[in-house]
């Protein structure tokens, strides 16, 4: 546990009492101060009173005696309207920040030299995250992995010289942490999504970008050129002299790291290196786990990790679940578990990685359904729709490549399994990549993938 003492002797309210605000409130009683929480659910209340955190409903409360509110990520900060607690924060002049931002205080007092890799972008976080935490370990480092990754950051190690922090953050989380400083940070690409949260494209990119223009005047920025947003966030943070590391996945650099024929290359001063080899490792398949790999590369060269120390624990990275984690063989059929591609950008990823598909898609649609998905259709040698988004699916492949709405992911995995043995491919691939949010039917992409891997190994003959 962090102990927060940049609050003690305060007043702090919490707002949201997940596994993140429980570990905040303890942080911050840890550190003296004096806290009150709150939440929307009846049950999360009676919990954090059941661990001894005095909970109050903060309609009731005297906020002039407030001196933070501390507001769980996935509570409306703006869009579409601020929450009730940062109305009533705000006109009693009381600042609403999140648990990121606890901790940037705490380094700033206590280590503020101690190694901190913040990682965001639209799509690749977790696994960009997960790579630099190995790449550092693998190469002696002691780290500490958390954020938006699913282990809180105050439940993490205290900061201090020596040890690395790698914090995948969001930009909810972004939006509650205006002293995000890290030494090293990453951003991998901005393309549409959280409008909902954020407004617009220009608020939502400006957030993005944020993390990086924040890092420590001696620190690296590493950002992910291949897009507009991301091209114009590297162009304005190299105007105010930080060091900025470019990073392509499409085309060479003269200045920067770029992937190429499978090779990460940097190019530096005129000279050009190679840096690691990415051919044959599976659980780096893919033009987006190419640029994971480049981004998760450079942090560890800005942290002095030396290329040969790179290359060896690329291959020996292990994956993540739910993103296109091989669950199970039988013969020449392949399952594979995509289940975090919550939209249709991210279904891209996976589809571009196999041909001969047999496609499980669905679950509750999002903005744009799979139309954007079109090019990667004639890898499909069938699909299998699932969920509330069953029907426009079917429409949107209709004549372009054959479809059955299976309704369930258990009747799916059956029916694609049975084609794809009866198709007698050489390679064939059963993958779950949904293009959908899962709660519809399940409680979260975990659940949802974990489901599949159940039903996978459930299947006769499946090693």
């Amino acid at each position: 546990m962090i102990p927060v003492t940049t609050l003690e002797g305060r007043k702090v309210a919490i707002f949201g009492l997940g596994t993140s605000g429980l570990a905040t409130a303890s942080a911050l009683f840890a550190g003296g101060a004096d806290v009150v929480g709150w939440d929307d659910s009846e049950e999360r209340i009676a919990y954090a009173a059941s661990a001894g955190i005095p909970t109050a409903d903060l309609r009731d409360i005297d906020w002039s005696r407030v001196s933070a509110l501390v507001l769980a990520p996935g509570v409306p900060l703006t869009h579409p309207a601020p929450h009730w607690t940062v109305g009533l924060a705000r006109a009693a002049g009381v600042e609403v920040i999140g648990d990121i931002e606890l901790f940037c205080r705490e380094r700033a007092a206590h280590a503020p030299n101690a190694p901190f890799v913040a990682v965001t972008g639209t799509n690749g976080k977790s696994t960009t995250t997960a790579l630099t935490a190995h790449l550092l370990a693998a190469a002696g480092h002691e780290v500490q992995i958390g954020g938006n990754i699913g282990t809180a950051i105050l439940s993490l190690k205290p900061p201090r010289p020596g040890l690395v922090h790698v914090i995948e953050v969001s930009s909810f989380q972004i939006d509650l942490a205006p002293n995000l400083d890290p030494s090293v940070g990453i951003l991998l690409n901005v393309t549409e999504d959280h409008l909902d949260r954020h407004g617009t494209m220009a608020t939502y990119a400006g957030l993005k970008e944020r993390l990086v223009a924040g890092v420590q005047p001696d620190g690296t920025a590493i950002v992910g050129v291949d897009d507009n947003w991301c091209q114009a966030a590297a162009d304005h943070i190299a105007h105010t002299g930080r060091r900025v590391v470019r990073v392509s996945v499409r085309r060479p650099l003269s200045d920067g790291i770029f992937v190429e024929g499978g090779r990460i290359l940097q190019a530096e001063a005129a000279a050009l290196s190679e840096i690691a080899l990415l051919g044959g490792i599976a659980t780096l398949r893919g033009t987006h786990n190419a640029q994971n790999a480049a981004c998760a590369s450079a942090a560890a060269l800005a942290l002095g990790v030396a290329p040969k120390a790179i290359q060896a624990g690329l291959r020996t990275y292990p994956g993540l679940p739910h993103r296109i984690e091989e669950v199970g063989r039988y013969g020449s059929i392949l399952f594979v578990n995509d289940s975090k591609a919550t939209n249709a950008d991210a279904a891209a990823r996976a589809l571009a990685c196999f041909s001969d598909i047999f496609w499980i898609a669905g679950g509750k649609p999002k903005s744009g359904g799979i139309t954007p998905l079109e090019g990667y259709f004639p890898r499909v040698r069938k699909a299998y729709l699932i969920g509330e988004a069953a029907n426009e699916f079917a429409e949107t492949l209709d004549g372009k490549a054959p479809w059955t709405i299976a309704g369930t992911l258990e009747r799916a995995v059956a029916q694609a399994a049975e084609d794809a043995a009866a198709a007698g491919l050489q390679q064939a691939v059963v993958l779950l990549s949904p293009a959908c949010a899962s709660y519809d039917q399940f409680k979260n992409f975990e659940v949802r993938g974990d489901v599949f891997r159940k039903l996978v190994k459930a299947l006769p003959g499946v090693k």
